[in-house]
């Protein structure tokens, strides 16, 4: 895979590409986790309060003429040693898995090492549960996420692990099949990933710049994301990339969709 000494003079405007230019050509859905939650108004204020709410987690395994790419790890897998889930966010919601990471890359013949590249859309634990499972591999981070810091204080990784701290927009494989684009808004610095598929086309993954249709549909922001305008501004930007490239969105924690998508070994094209 192709690293930079300066993102800046690795990022790339975000134009069209012939899908058969594009060294992409696999795209798995892993799952990562669901999570059960009491009152779906938590992520939208006002709306549908009391309702309960079951919500997906993925992962995303790319595969590319350079190599294995990751986006997001997803829930720790150490939470599947618990069958009935763990309670969390004070009792508001219960997160289990019923597999693990390791597990279903192990199944693909997908060792830790094949891993060229990973990027998390941001850095909470519903994302980022697996990443030192992959301790060697470059992470790609913004550098408003790697540096906000975590509770208490405390770094939000492992100083000794491989990051890319970028500041904007990247292009992972140098030809555009693969983007990094920054969103933030839910938190400092999140990011979803654009990735262009020679047969099914281009796929925006929303990481948690949306969480749900209707919240995507209505525009709604959650309370609990740091900056509501950035959020907006970054639901704009995802709309008019999937505009101009005639793309999907695949929303991560949207559980009917996950529901209705192939997952591995099945793959995307």
């Amino acid at each position: 895979m192709r690293l930079c000494v300066a993102v800046t003079a690795c990022a790339v405007m975000l134009g069209s590409l012939s899908a058969s230019a594009a060294g992409v050509d696999k795209l798995y859905v892993l799952y990562c986790g669901e999570a059960a939650a009491a009152d779906q108004s938590r992520w939208s204020p006002g709306v549908n309060v009391g309702v309960p709410l079951q919500l997906s987690d993925n992962c995303y395994l790319i595969h590319h003429t350079q190599g294995w790419f990751l986006w997001d790890t997803g829930l720790a897998d150490a939470i599947a040693a618990t069958p009935e889930g763990v309670t969390a966010a004070n009792g508001a919601m219960r997160l289990k898995r019923t597999k693990t990471l390791a597990a279903q890359l192990d199944a693909l013949g997908v060792k830790p090492a094949d891993i060229k590249g990973m990027a998390i859309s941001h850095t909470h634990p519903d994302h980022i549960g697996n990443v030192e499972l992959f301790p060697q591999v470059m992470l790609y981070v913004q550098k408003a996420e790697y540096e906000w810091p975590g509770e208490g204080g405390a770094p939000r990784f492992k100083p000794e692990h491989p990051v890319t701290k970028l500041e904007g927009d990247y292009d992972v494989f140098g030809d555009g099949s693969v983007m990094i684009i920054s969103t933030p808004g839910h938190t400092p610095g999140h990011q979803a990933l654009l990735v262009r598929l020679p047969k099914t086309g281009a796929v925006v993954l929303s990481g948690d710049a949306v969480h749900f249709k209707d919240n995507w549909d209505n525009r709604r922001v959650p309370a609990m994301n740091v900056n509501k305008e950035q959020t907006l501004a970054s639901m704009q930007r995802i709309a008019d990339i999937l505009a101009k490239e005639n793309g999907q969105l695949w929303i991560n924690h949207d559980k009917p969709q996950s529901d209705a998508q192939k997952k591995a070994p099945d793959y995307y094209e």
